[in-house]
């Protein structure tokens, strides 16, 4: 079932109070859903914003009952000062109805929307922008981000192609390099080649140079297709190494989790041991694991000293040897931090589009803006029709009290005429005087007549008024209850004072 009008029109003012920068209880799913305390915060908000001071009041209800109404009561009066037309008292925001509530709601998104229309400060912009999150910027934000990504992905793609290029061309010429100690065969046969090249070039023609070119690149290929090869099961390895790690991690994090809660359960069930030897068994345990941490680490210091000095003198050797290899693993190098940066930036990414997904599900599920904005076109189109009702009606009263004028000054007229001839013909004889008597009762007694008819008519008035008015007060939400608390809490806050002033 599609729900009223005035439910979609409360929806609409909770959602542009949201946009206008004014915070929304979670709870408070429409107007009539709005506690006092919610309703004070959304007052105050929102005069914080319009009048650009945010200690103008308070946005939450204090303990004391005298500054509970001291609030309310200034609360009403800055609403009143911006022309709020109707009653407007501290009992509105104490013990508010729900057309109370959606007048006043509806009044401050009015003069929000004209604040913001005449150029706030840059401060409050700020605040207004960045406490809305509509869902059409989260959908953009989403979309970007998800082309981010998949920029990101090729990016990632293009540095591992890099990378494996750069991994290539620092096998080669470590090959080599190694070639000088005759270690490997494929290396020797390329050293050998090239050596023969290099001597036989210079007697040779251009020809013969070119032959000698293409057999120095033949060898070369080689060992290229062969280093290839080996290097796709070892990445294979590595991959599958590397999706073992988190996998493994993972499986003795619960393993630990579990002995952890069985050690808790049986510490928790043992009523003959106290609890002060488990907590001096636990605090031994962790100092043998602090130890056993620090012998660790002293071990690996141990190790991995003589490894890195080792691998630092292998790298200067290989650069010493082969000058040209020092830029291209400098290169490499950079492309590894270009690869894990952009890698992280990903991660970042799909963690962002992640939140803004689950943003977007928590948010409520509203009507799209075609649908208001076809409510709205129809409820223009019936506040016209009205307006053409309410002129035809005024036109219509108007010409009947023209009318009703005229008659009544023609009856006057009338009964001054007749008045005067039947007074001189009284003068004559009995039967003049008789008529005259007679017209001036009819007179009289119609006269009567009139005023009680509009008498009437004020008095049904004056009914239809004072029915509105029940009716207001019975939809009213008068908490009984609530009232007698406030009226027993401000009892005991007197009987406080008067102690206070009774005993200085």
């Amino acid at each position: 079932m599609e729900r009223s009008m005035k439910e979609e029109s409360q929806d609409i003012l909770l959602t542009s109070l949201s946009k206008l920068g004014v915070p929304i209880p979670p709870e408070a799913s429409s107007i009539k859903h709005l506690s006092p305390e919610a309703l004070i915060s959304i007052c105050a908000h929102s005069l914080h914003i319009i009048s650009n001071n945010s200690e103008s009041f308070p946005i939450t209800l204090p303990d004391s009952m005298a500054d509970r109404f001291t609030l309310c009561t200034d609360l009403a009066s800055s609403v009143k000062d911006l022309g709020y037309i109707g009653d407007m008292s501290f009992h509105k925001f104490l013990y508010p109805s729900e057309e109370d509530m959606y007048k006043l709601i509806r009044f401050l998104v009015g003069r929000l929307s004209e604040s913001s229309r005449t150029a706030v400060s840059p401060e409050t912009e700020d605040y207004s922008a960045s406490a809305t999150i509509t869902v059409d910027s989260l959908e953009k934000s989403i979309n970007d981000a998800n082309d981010e990504g998949r920029d990101l992905h090729t990016k990632v793609e293009g540095l591992k192609l890099r990378t494996d290029d750069v991994a290539s061309h620092s096998i080669q010429y470590a090959e080599d390099g190694v070639t000088d100690n005759g270690s490997r065969r494929g290396s020797s046969e390329t050293n050998n080649v090239r050596l023969t090249g290099t001597e036989t070039s210079r007697g040779l023609t251009d020809d013969t140079r070119e032959d000698g070119q293409q057999k120095l690149e033949q060898p070369t290929i080689s060992i290229q297709d062969k280093s290839s090869q080996a290097k796709i099961p070892i990445n294979e390895e590595n991959v599958f190494l590397d999706e073992m790690k988190p996998k493994s991690l993972m499986l003795q994090q619960l393993e630990e989790q579990h002995d952890l809660l069985k050690a808790a359960m049986e510490m928790a069930c043992d009523e003959k041991t106290p609890l002060e030897s488990y907590i001096t068994q636990l605090n031994k345990q962790i100092d043998a694991k602090r130890q056993n941490i620090a012998e660790v680490e002293a071990k690996w210091k141990e190790i991995i000293k003589p490894l890195q000095e080792k691998k630092r003198n292998l790298e200067e050797a290989l650069c010493a040897k082969q000058p040209e290899s020092q830029g291209k693993h400098q290169q490499w190098k950079k492309l590894e931090q270009d690869l894990e940066s952009t890698l992280s930036e990903t991660n970042r990414r799909e963690t962002e589009v992640s939140n803004l997904s689950a943003e977007i599900e928590r948010l409520p599920k509203l009507a799209t803006r075609r649908s208001y904005i076809e409510r709205i076109k129809e409820i223009t189109k019936n506040s016209r029709k009205q307006d053409i009702d309410i002129e035809r009606i005024l036109k219509d009263t108007r010409d009947l009290q023209l009318e009703s004028n005229m008659i009544q000054e023609r009856l006057h007229r009338t009964y001054a005429v007749v008045d005067e001839t039947l007074l001189r013909e009284a003068k004559k004889d009995q039967v003049g005087e008789q008529a005259h008597i007679l017209l001036t009762t009819i007179h009289e007694s119609f006269q009567e007549i009139s005023e009680k008819i509009l008498a009437a008519d004020r008095t049904r008035r004056e009914e239809t008024d004072l029915e509105s008015k029940l009716a207001s007060i019975a939809i009213r939400s008068l908490n009984m209850d609530k009232l007698q608390a406030d009226l027993d809490a401000i009892r005991k806050e007197n009987e406080y004072l008067e102690s206070r002033l009774g005993n200085p």
